[in-house]
């Protein structure tokens, strides 16, 4: 049992001295006393800390999250268009230069084109 606690201990120790080295307490005690030192207290102190550690406002992140779902659906709608542009595009030049091509080739062709446009899965 005792041994269990060492280990504890240690793995603590490890931890706080980690903390300190990478400059992490720092940080935290400063913003702590900034806390502290405020005359007025924050109606929220997890976004006093969270401002003061460099993050967004909780209303800051909440529309720049807005703002990323409005561009993801403009670009969605965008790329849609792109797509039908160049099926058209591809059916028309592939008609024009021989219409001996057969319809697999075709579709190889805008494999590839896709492939070479596709957007990034997130």
């Amino acid at each position: 049992m005792m041994r269990f606690k060492e280990e504890k201990e240690a793995k603590k120790e490890a931890f706080r001295k980690y903390l300190e080295s990478s400059g992490v307490l720092d940080s935290l005690t400063k913003v702590l006393v900034a806390l502290y030192e405020q005359n007025d207290k924050p109606s929220s102190a997890l976004e006093f800390i969270q401002q003061k550690l460099g993050g967004p406002s909780v209303s800051d992140y909440e529309k720049l999250q807005a703002e990323k779902s409005d561009l993801q659906i403009k670009y969605n709608e965008l790329f849609a268009k792109h797509q039908e542009t160049l099926r058209e595009l591809g059916v028309k030049s592939l008609h024009s230069r021989n219409s001996s091509k057969d319809d697999d080739e075709r579709d190889v062709i805008e494999d590839e084109h896709t492939a070479l446009v596709a957007p990034p899965h997130h």
